[in-house]
C-alpha cells in the first residue's frame, strides 16, 4: 500500500550515525569539455562547453553527498561521467580503489553492479514496451547468474512491496501509472543488482511536492537498511539538506564549498553558498521581516568563455581585482572542516532552523 501523500519527512539522524569514514568513491581534478566544432572545413577548434573544471570529492559508505547549483553547472555531466555514460576530459576517479576511467568495456558492466542511477524523469527512462516486472529483471538478463530464473518472479514481488508497490504491479505497464510511482519502480530496477553507491539524479524535481516526501523517505529508509551511499543531485535546496549529510555547492563546473549540511546551510563562508541560502522560501510570514536578502545582478557567465580567475566574481559583491588574477582554490580556511574556493570568504551566520522549502513547508500545510 501506497504511503500517505502527505507524508512528513522522517528525521535521518541514525543514518548518519552508521556512516562510515572510509572513502568508498574518490575523485580528483575531475575534467568534462565539450568540443564546439570547428570553424569551417579545415577551420580551428571554435572552443569547448566546460561542463565540469577540475571537481574532487569523496564519498564514504553509508553517506550521502548532496550536489546543489544553478541549471548548467554540471551537476548532471559529473553523474554520467562517473556512470561512464560520458568520457571524461581529464582527471580521475576511485571506487573501492579501481580506477573507473581505466576499465575496459567489460569491467564497466560488472562495475554497474555495484553503482547504479535514478534518473530525473521516471517515465522516460523506464522502457513503455515492457511490463513492470519485465523492467525490474531486466538486470538480471544482463548480468546473469545474479538470481536463478525461477526466483525473478519472486524477487520482483519482493523489490515492489519494499519500495511501496504491490506485487501485482509486476504485470502492468509503465503509462498506468503515476510520476511518484514510477520513479519507486525505477528505484526498485536501482535496487535489483544490491549496489553500494546509487547516483540519484535529480529523483524528486519532475514530482508534485506531495509525493516529494514520501520519495524521499523511501530513499533515506533504503539507505538506513541497506547501507547504501548517494550522490544526490538537486536544485531544491530543502531537499538536499534533509537528506545529505555533506553539501557540494557548485558553480560554473567548479565546486565552491563543501560541509557537513550543518555547517552548510548556517554558517556559509562562500558568496554564492550565501546567496542561494537568502533565496530560499520561508514559509512564516514573520521569519522573512528583516531578512537580508542577496539579490545578484547580471546573467550567469558563459560556461564556453567563463571569467578568469574566479567564475563568481562578475556577479560578487566582495570581488577584487586579486578576484580576476587568481582562480581561488578549495581550501579550508577556518579550520573548521569545512572548505571554500573564495578569497574573502567570511562566515555568515544564517537562523536556517526556521527554513522550510517546498517539500517541507508544504506537507506541513498539508498535514494541517
Amino acid at each position: 500500500m501506497l504511503a500517505d501523500s502527505n507524508e512528513p519527512l522522517k528525521p535521518l539522524t541514525a543514518k548518519r550515525e552508521e556512516s562510515s569514514t572510509e572513502p568508498l568513491l574518490k575523485v580528483e581534478d575531475l575534467v568534462k569539455y565539450y568540443p564546439l566544432g570547428r570553424q569551417g572545413f579545415f577551420g580551428a577548434q571554435r572552443g569547448a562547453i566546460k561542463a565540469v573544471d577540475g571537481v574532487s570529492f569523496e564519498l564514504c559508505r553509508g553517506e550521502t553527498l548532496g550536489l546543489v547549483g544553478e541549471t548548467g553547472c554540471g551537476k548532471s555531466t559529473i553523474a554520467r561521467t562517473l556512470m561512464r555514460l560520458e568520457e571524461p576530459t581529464s582527471g580521475a576517479a576511485y571506487f573501492k580503489g579501481r580506477d573507473l576511467f581505466a576499465l575496459s568495456k567489460a569491467a564497466i558492466q560488472a562495475l554497474r553492479r555495484e553503482m547504479q542511477m535514478i534518473f530525473q524523469d521516471p517515465f522516460a527512462s523506464l522502457n513503455p514496451r515492457m511490463k513492470v516486472g519485465q523492467i525490474i529483471a531486466e538486470p538480471w538478463v544482463v548480468h546473469s547468474g545474479i538470481v536463478p530464473k525461477e526466483e525473478q518472479s519472486q524477487q520482483v514481488s519482493e523489490l515492489l512491496e519494499r519500495v511501496g508497490l504491490p506485487a501485482s504491479d509486476a504485470y502492468r505497464f509503465p503509462h498506468e501509472f503515476s510520476g511518484g510511482q514510477r520513479q519507486r519502480i525505477g528505484i526498485a530496477r536501482a535496487l535489483a543488482l544490491q549496489p553500494d553507491v546509487i547516483i540519484c539524479d535529480e529523483p524528486v524535481s519532475a514530482l508534485d511536492v506531495s509525493v516529494q516526501a514520501q520519495v524521499i523517505n523511501l530513499l533515506a529508509e533504503l539507505q538506513t537498511d541497506l547501507g547504501l551511499a548517494y550522490i544526490f543531485i538537486a536544485h531544491d535546496l530543502s531537499v538536499v539538506r534533509h537528506i545529505s549529510d555533506r553539501v557540494a555547492v557548485m558553480h560554473l563546473g567548479r565546486i565552491v564549498e563543501i560541509g557537513n549540511e550543518h555547517e552548510i546551510y548556517t554558517r556559509p563562508t562562500h558568496p554564492y553558498t550565501q546567496a542561494l541560502l537568502s533565496a530560499v522560501p520561508l514559509p512564516d510570514p514573520e521569519g522573512r521581516k528583516g531578512r537580508n536578502r542577496i539579490v545578484l545582478e547580471g546573467e550567469m557567465p558563459s560556461p564556453i568563455y567563463p571569467p578568469s580567475g574566479c567564475s563568481f566574481r562578475t556577479r560578487c559583491w566582495k570581488a577584487e581585482s586579486i578576484c580576476s588574477e587568481d582562480r581561488p582554490q578549495l581550501a579550508d580556511r577556518f579550520n573548521h572542516g569545512h572548505p571554500s574556493a573564495c578569497h574573502f570568504a567570511e562566515p555568515h551566520i544564517l537562523a536556517t532552523e526556521k527554513m522550510a522549502g517546498s517539500i517541507s513547508a508544504q506537507t506541513i500545510a498539508l498535514d494541517r
